[in-house]
């Protein structure tokens, strides 16, 4: 986008014009980073007071979703002149134009942008073995902890065509690990493209019952779903391997572990974020499955994939969990045999149902402990 309103990549930040800040909402170090380099590129005082600041200001912007979340708190000190929300990228040209005279932001989230048509710009395209294709943005999960909903709108997958069309850009290219990237990226379902499967939406099991449902689209049987897409992409890139990340336990209906099991470029590795054992603290988490509907879908998965890789994501020391509660979530991990898990203890967000309605009772230390 910039590079077709006459910019070029700068060298390094320091003699670059402009300086664009990708950002990340999802917990709480992460923002402080941010507030981090912001200080870093203003050296550390508030505008207009650096005895030693070029005659042309350096532009700063900052983009994504902390962008979305604090909006023009991010102007506080001269620290940021651009504000950026995930939806408001098309904008970015104008927004860095506008703000010549003033700051300028727009965190106006969208309920059909999906950036389909702009192609990604890679620094140096030969080095690409590994790449990632966004092929859906948002979440409609309302997951109790977890601020996405809030800060990247709802879910929306972006068209067949243009994700093809990406793939085998990049395979031809010498890609050769390509990760499909989504938030919840089994669920994608492009409506506007006609599909040869013709299935309706069906979840893991009967053990699942998502917090939010959308009773019909999930009847709909127009469109492409997940597992005829997996299949389309193995196809458009025969030599690559294929992954995907990061999807729900809820969307690992039997036509998408067969693509995983049948086609020989998918990866054998499937995360699964199981994020408690407990089935009280599942519940308070809005996820929509219990310990056993989940234990039943980690056993189908090896039933139908000989040897595959099983990961996970586990918050320790989430809203009322107790020491019973956290023995379960150890017991789960004991039970499935990860072969590698991500673990995180609770940061509250703001804005989310569980910063709202719930209490952030277990001590930072048990939270520690406990990871």
């Amino acid at each position: 986008l910039l590079l077709e309103r006459g910019y070029v990549e700068a060298p390094t930040p320091a003699s670059a014009d402009v300086v664009l800040l990708n950002t990340c909402a999802i917990r709480e170090k992460a923002e402080a980073k941010v507030w981090t380099r912001l200080r870093d590129l203003r050296g550390r005082a508030p505008l207009g007071t650096r005895k030693d600041a070029p005659k042309k200001r350096q532009q700063v912007a900052v983009l994504g979703c902390m962008a979305e979340r604090v909006k023009d708190g991010l102007f506080a000190d001269g620290l940021a002149d651009v504000v950026a929300g995930p939806d408001a990228y098309r904008r970015l040209p104008d927004l860095l134009e506008a703000a010549a005279g003033a700051p300028a932001l727009d965190t106006t989230l969208s309920l059909v942008e999906d950036y389909g048509d702009v192609a990604p710009t890679r620094a140096d395209p030969s080095l690409a073995h590994g790449s990632f294709v966004s092929i859906q943005r948002g979440c409609d999960n309302a997951c109790s902890y977890c601020i996405v909903p809030y800060v990247r709108g709802r879910e929306r997958s972006r068209r067949v065509d243009t994700i093809l069309k990406e793939v085998s850009a990049l395979y031809a290219g010498g890609a050769r690990e390509i990760t499909l990237l989504g938030q919840n990226v089994n669920s994608y379902h492009d409506r506007a493209t006609a599909s040869t499967a013709k299935v309706a939406r069906t979840y893991s099991n009967d053990g699942f019952d998502p917090f939010v449902r959308h009773a019909k689209r999930d009847a709909d049987v127009d469109g492409v779903r997940f597992a005829e897409l997996l299949r389309l992409a193995a196809d458009a890139a025969p030599d690559a391997r294929l992954r995907f990340t990061s999807p729900h336990p809820k969307d690992f209906p039997d036509d998408v572990l067969e693509a995983i099991a049948e086609m020989p470029n998918v990866a054998k590795q499937l995360h699964m974020p199981a994020q408690s054992g407990s089935d009280a603290v599942l519940r308070t988490m809005r996820r929509g499955y219990d310990g056993a509907a989940y234990r039943e879908l980690v056993a189908r998965a090896r039933r139908r994939i000989p040897d595959v890789a099983l990961s996970s994501d586990f918050i320790a020391g989430f809203c009322g969990e107790t020491d019973a509660d956290h023995a379960d979530t150890v017991r789960l991990l004991e039970d499935v045999d990860y072969d590698m898990a991500f673990l995180f203890a609770y940061s509250s967000r703001d804005r989310t149902p569980a910063a709202r309605r719930l209490v952030d009772d277990v001590p930072e230390a048990v939270k520690k402990k406990r990871l």
